[in-house]
């Protein structure tokens, strides 16, 4: 068996081991799999059933692991997108009304395009045609909403009487609860802790009890009963309403630039970056399962730096990390007692990482600044991703043709903004 996995997966080629890989996937396990918690809460204020959101984001990140270990033989780790969970519940679902079925729908051709993209060279145009400006502006934009969104998950902030918001009250026990929790969160991150948010939620839970805000062992039962309410769920009646397709473009373009510009800097790192192709086209596929099986959409987890960090080379450190993922059902029965106030800081901490983009954004290019300051303003303002985006890719090169620029912008930046523009005016009519 050992010498069918060093063959298989090429170990000594790329300077690895048996022992390195399987401790790897075991470590990359512990980094991610608060994911489990994290995105059903998520996924269940869309509508979907928590017990089945619980199952389908196991499912799904166990599944979009064993494609990534086998097609592509790098270690990253395929999980449903923080960002883009909140796209599918708070702009989808909420904003524009698509009910959840529907936007599972969303989800799966989502993934139909991005496999037509991936499995062509047009993924690679597409990405190039958009200024790195607007994808960091993206980043920052989605950190700032998930700050917003643990905050408000946390009740560290509520609607203010005389102010849009105010802080929470903070001699309420839950509010106790976050607070502590984010502190404790914070410490672990600063000090490099392995498995930094499934301590997270350990101790979050304990004080839950302490402060009596948890809920009971049991409330998730051990049943794979739930997978009918959510698996090929898809529902394609909206698809001759303009959201559904607004929907479709907006969740498309996030996923491709999301994906596309991360896995790019991960294969890099790696100094893999023939595999980049592999890559995206494993990740096209579990997209499109996504909508099937019932969860937003997968994308190569930042996280992933763990695997890089415990010396994973290959695939089958992705392996083990899909494997462990398929294992954690054992843990249903016991996820029910997880409070949202240890959910929230883990939200807040991922966001407060993804503004680090910002020290990134060139601020010397008027325009450009600008365009991106309004995706970073307007996601979490507005409370919608899409609205957000669309106003930066409108914004970019309109304001572009006030200055001095000598680079030409893309025709594919004008189709796009022209696009997001005509969805707002179908909007407003």
């Amino acid at each position: 068996m050992q010498k069918f996995l060093e063959k298989r997966f090429q170990l000594k080629t790329h300077g690895s081991n048996l022992r390195t890989e399987l401790l790897a996937g075991v470590i990359g396990y512990f980094t991610v799999v608060y994911i489990i918690v994290v995105n059903s809460s998520i996924l269940s204020e869309a509508g979907i059933p928590k017990e089945a959101a619980i199952l389908s984001t196991i499912f799904i990140s166990a599944v979009g692991c064993l494609l990534m270990g086998f097609m592509a033989n790098v270690p990253l780790i395929v999980m449903p997108g923080m960002g883009i969970n909140a796209l599918f519940a708070y702009t989808l679902v909420g904003s524009m009304g698509l009910s959840w079925q529907e936007a599972l729908a969303a989800v799966s051709v989502s993934g139909i395009l991005f496999m037509i993209l991936a499995f062509t060279p047009l993924a690679e145009k597409l990405n190039n045609a958009i200024p790195l400006v607007l994808k960091q502006g993206i980043t920052v934009g989605l950190g700032l909403f998930l700050v917003l969104l643990g905050l408000e998950k946390g009740q560290l902030v509520k609607p203010g009487k005389h102010t849009l918001l105010e802080l929470g009250a903070l001699n309420d026990p839950f509010v106790l609860a976050t607070l502590l929790t984010l502190l404790l969160t914070l410490i672990l991150v600063i000090r490099k802790v392995p498995g930094t948010f499934l301590w997270s939620l350990i101790f979050g839970t304990l004080l839950g009890f302490l402060f009596g805000v948890n809920g009971q062992v049991g409330e998730t039962t051990l049943s794979l009963a739930p997978v009918k309410d959510v698996f090929f769920a898809l529902d394609f009646h909206g698809v001759t309403n303009v959201a559904f397709w607004s929907g479709v473009f907006t969740m498309t373009m996030v996923i491709v630039f999301e994906t596309v510009g991360l896995t790019f800097g991960q294969t890099k790192q790696l100094k893999r970056e023939e595999s980049l192709p592999k890559v995206l086209r494993a990740s096209s596929i579990t997209v499109f399962l996504s909508g099937l099986f019932g969860t937003s959409p997968t994308v190569s987890a930042l996280e992933s730096g763990s695997l890089f960090a415990s010396g994973a080379k290959t695939g089958l450190a992705t392996i083990t990390t899909g494997l462990l993922f398929a294992a954690s059902l054992v843990l249903m029965p016991f996820l029910g007692v997880i409070p949202n106030s240890a959910v929230a800081p883990i939200l807040i901490v991922i966001g407060l990482s993804m503004l680090q983009e910002f020290k990134e954004i060139d601020l010397t290019d008027t325009a450009s600044m600008l365009s991106a300051l309004l995706i970073v303003v307007l996601i979490p303002f507005t409370y919608s991703i899409a609205d957000g985006i669309a106003a930066g890719f409108i914004a970019y090169p309109i304001l572009s043709l006030f200055t001095k620029k000598k680079e030409r912008i893309s025709m594919v930046m004008y189709v796009i903004a022209a696009l997001f523009l005509v969805q707002f005016i179908i909007q407003w009519i």
